[in-house]
């Protein structure tokens, strides 16, 4: 018995240290959503801050004690508070760059998915939930927004390397990979296409000062270009298509290109040699929506390309930690 106390006591601290994380994670996350990380950029006490925001005063005080103990804050005097290491924390939610938007999808949409899993599993009727691409579009911009930074650059170097003149991104988002491109190549020719009405207009408003640039609301799958272009480019998309539908739209995408012409694809891989776990976490997450889909395997991505008379060129991962990987496919000739 006591030996089995004893057990028990060991499982329970066990989880206490593994759940500890979490604390740093809902610390960024409700200082990057009412900004408290900039409140206390100086030295301010808990009572000041919460009349500057409107915030209830106990509470904020309870943050403060949570942000002490992980040392996101620091005391610099009996009753005055200070953010400390700035550079791991996200920063302001006016920063269109802040990483803060990954913790609020994270905190948001992934987290209270996951935690539904019971009754989701449970359910005789087999009704899962449905992802409202209008609400969450917005912040998933957001996101992919963040893996930008390292797909870039990879991007940019396939365009110059194939002396590209034209081409298409398909599900743009804000249009950030477009804008980008723009700056270094003012003579590329750029379409984006954009199923969330929402979503594209916020790119059309960001692109608006780039005349190389033309963003259109419309569905990939029944879009027609009015001249074909040398590569199409589709990121952190293929999770909203079923299997069927990935084949339907790249044999579509294949029609848009000139001989020779190339698909580069931004997406996490699934049973990957980087990143199983969260690949593994983001097919949990889609699997509980009925619109969503899992992510590939290498394998699918190969018959994906076979079917559209087309052959992988190029993988590579992209963020090993999430399993993200950049892949190109090349159109093998009429």
């Amino acid at each position: 018995m006591i030996i089995s106390e004893y057990v028990r006591v060991l499982k329970a601290r066990g989880w206490m240290k593994r759940n500890m994380p979490f604390l740093y994670s809902w610390h960024a996350y409700v200082g990057y959503e009412l900004d408290l990380y900039e409140a206390f950029r100086k030295p301010k006490t808990v009572e000041e801050a919460a009349k500057e925001l409107s915030l209830k005063e106990d509470l904020l005080e309870r943050w403060v004690d949570v942000g002490l103990a992980i040392h996101y804050l620091k005391r610099t005097s009996k009753e005055q508070f200070k953010t400390a290491r700035s550079f791991m924390l996200p920063s302001s939610k006016k920063d269109p760059r802040s990483t803060g938007v990954l913790l609020k999808e994270m905190m948001e949409l992934h987290i209270p998915t996951l935690l539904s899993y019971p009754k989701l599993m449970q359910t005789k009727s087999k009704v899962k939930q449905t992802f409202d691409h209008q609400q969450h579009g917005p912040v998933v911009a957001e996101t992919s927004a963040l893996l930008e930074q390292v797909a870039y650059p990879k991007i940019a170097g396939l365009i110059k390397k194939n002396s590209m003149k034209k081409i298409i991104d398909a599900g743009c988002g804000h249009g950030g990979y477009l804008k980008r491109l723009s700056e270094v190549f003012p003579d590329l020719q750029m379409t984006g296409i954009e199923l969330n009405d929402q979503v594209a207009k916020e790119a059309g408003s960001r692109c608006t000062s780039c005349s190389n640039i033309k963003v259109e609301c419309a569905d990939a799958l029944s879009y027609q270009p009015q001249e074909k272009a040398d590569c199409v480019m589709i990121n952190n998309l293929l999770h909203y298509l079923s299997p069927e539908t990935r084949i339907a739209l790249f044999r579509q995408m294949a029609l848009w290109l000139t001989e020779g012409g190339m698909i580069s694809v931004i997406t996490p891989i699934q049973h990957s040699r980087h990143g199983k776990q969260f690949s593994s976490v983001f097919n949990s997450f889609f699997a509980a929506f009925e619109n969503l889909y899992p992510v590939p395997d290498e394998e699918e991505l190969k018959i994906i390309a076979d079917s559209a008379g087309m052959t992988i060129t190029d993988f590579r991962p992209v963020v090993k930690e999430g399993g993200w990987y950049f892949l190109t496919m090349e159109r093998i000739g009429d």
